[in-house]
């Protein structure tokens, strides 16, 4: 069976996150700065007549109805009473417990293109409404644009960024957000700044140190990018990342690093939404 749409699910980087205080709920308050990159998973899909849903293949230990690409299209199904299914394969590139938002940007592609292809004409917020439900990063892969962020992740303004060349490593460990945001080191009371500021030397991310402290690994990674520039975390995943001069210079540092990453560029519009705005004039 022949895919009807192929569409990119992009990473992202939060360029800095700030920690600004902790809700009574037990939620933290946060800023940070989004960029989309030009390199992510794969997804195919392809409509069906029945309602059924299937994903292949299938992500190690992960059970197929908690598969966000999966939740995401059950989610689209109930809420329009839409009575098509899809049979969708997910090309994955992008490392699970990242924090380069892999599941996230899955579950909003698929979001995105099943509106499409079922054509249960959702608007943009109303995608990025469901997105909410199923991650709070999700919002941002739905509006397509590099945005800054504040809330607890919900409150989100489209952001122009500098489109620059990152080099992106993943060393060898998972970390728990969760673990994380209950350590009673990590600092939640950062004060907030302006978007204007967001691009100063005085933006980091405030689980960094608690992360470096707990996995050796990710503190080896950022101590190997600091003989090039400054290393930084984005997330609460275990990916670290530089900024570099060009697409050569991250290659070139990518081919000398001991750990395993990618080079790519940041964009301030999805690739997704240009490639559904060119499918829609067809």
């Amino acid at each position: 069976m022949t895919a009807l749409l192929t569409l990119p699910a992009p990473a992202k980087l939060n360029l800095f996150l700030h920690i600004t205080g902790r809700r009574a709920d037990g939620y933290h308050t946060l800023q940070t700065l989004f960029a989309l990159l030009d390199y992510g998973d794969t997804l195919h899909f392809t409509v069906v007549d029945s309602p059924d849903i299937r994903v292949e293949p299938a992500l190690p230990g992960v059970p197929s109805e908690q598969n966000l690409v999966y939740r995401a299209a059950r989610l689209l199904q109930s809420a329009t009473q839409c009575g098509q299914g899809a049979e969708i394969r997910l090309e994955k590139r992008l490392p699970m417990g990242g924090g380069i938002g892999g599941g996230s940007s899955d579950a909003a592609t698929t979001l995105l293109a099943l509106n499409h292809l079922w054509q249960t004409g959702l608007t943009e917020d109303a995608l990025a409404a469901l997105g909410l439900q199923l991650g709070a990063d999700v919002p941002v892969f739905v509006r397509g644009r590099s945005a800054w962020a504040e809330g607890v992740g919900e409150i989100i303004f489209p952001a122009e960024i500098a489109e620059n060349w990152y080099l992106v490593l993943k060393p060898a460990c998972e970390i728990s957000t969760r673990d994380i945001f209950s350590n009673p080191a990590l600092t939640r009371n950062t004060s907030p700044i302006k978007l204007a500021a967001s691009q100063t030397q005085y933006c980091k991310n405030d689980c960094e140190s608690v992360v470096r402290q707990q996995y050796r690994e990710v503190d080896e990674a950022l101590e190997w990018l600091d003989n090039f520039g400054k290393g930084r975390l984005t997330g609460t995943g275990s990916c670290v990342f530089l900024e570099c001069e060009s697409r050569e210079n991250a290659e070139m540092l990518l081919q000398q690093s001991p750990f395993k990453g990618f080079v790519a560029k940041a964009v301030n519009e999805s690739p997704v939404h240009r490639i559904l705005r060119e499918a829609l004039k067809n």
